[in-house]
């Protein structure tokens, strides 16, 4: 079993071009996220939602430094919701040039809805999971239940803003039902990091849940 080990990364994208992070709720997960592709080796990453690409080209910054033959795959329609307002294609042309100048034999961009993109992906494949598109109770869960199926014996499903209440966010309730039934762990920083194993307990979430208490104190530092 994989040791955890913290690293201390360059994230080249950032250098590119600095509205990736940008108002972005996800800063303070970016050390966490390397490391847990790092330590976990996933082949095949998934994130339901990516606006300006702070997280998923976190991963992927993982992926290239650890040389880690994993694919990562970024869903979205890259026109805006409710919640992240309306945008221009501009969005999608950055990340698109960031995924292909920096990520481009392993970062792949899907512009389609989460639904359309289900056909795209075998039963039991993705090994992580990254949930953070309309936050709306309904819809997050609508995204969970229907994307469940296809997540790996030993999967790990990620679920952003789990801490906010209110705006119409609705992350939250789901995450409150969820870990009452699975095993998980969480980051209350930066909007909230939910982290669960929605098929059970794994090596991995043995491996976290030891340190967590040390792990929990060092990345909401960061």
């Amino acid at each position: 079993m994989t040791d955890w080990n913290p690293f201390s990364p360059t994230f080249e994208y950032e250098h590119i071009d600095a509205r990736t992070l940008q108002h972005s709720a996800w800063v303070g997960h970016r050390r966490f996220s390397y490391d847990l592709i790092r330590f976990y080796r996933p082949r095949l990453f998934v994130e339901l939602g990516t606006h300006w690409g702070a997280s998923f080209f976190s991963m992927c910054q993982a992926v290239k430094d650890g040389a880690l033959p994993t694919s990562c795959y970024a869903v979205d329609t890259w026109v805006g919701d409710g919640h992240t307002g309306q945008y221009n294609n501009e969005v999608y042309d950055t990340i698109s040039s960031i995924s292909s100048t920096l990520y481009p034999h392993f970062s792949h961009l899907l512009r389609t809805t989460f639904d359309e993109a289900l056909e795209q992906f075998e039963d039991g494949s993705i090994d992580l999971l990254h949930i953070d598109g309309f936050h709306q109770y309904e819809a997050v869960k609508h995204d969970y239940e229907t994307w469940l199926p296809k997540v790996a014996p030993n999967g790990i499903v990620l679920f952003h803003d789990i801490s906010i209440h209110g705006f119409g966010f609705g992350v939250w309730k789901l995450w409150g039902e969820l870990t009452a039934q699975y095993p998980s762990l969480e980051f209350a920083h930066s909007a909230g990091l939910g982290i669960l194993f929605p098929k059970g307990t794994t090596d991995q979430y043995d491996t976290l849940h030891l340190q967590w208490a040390e792990l929990r104190q060092k990345y909401a530092n960061t």
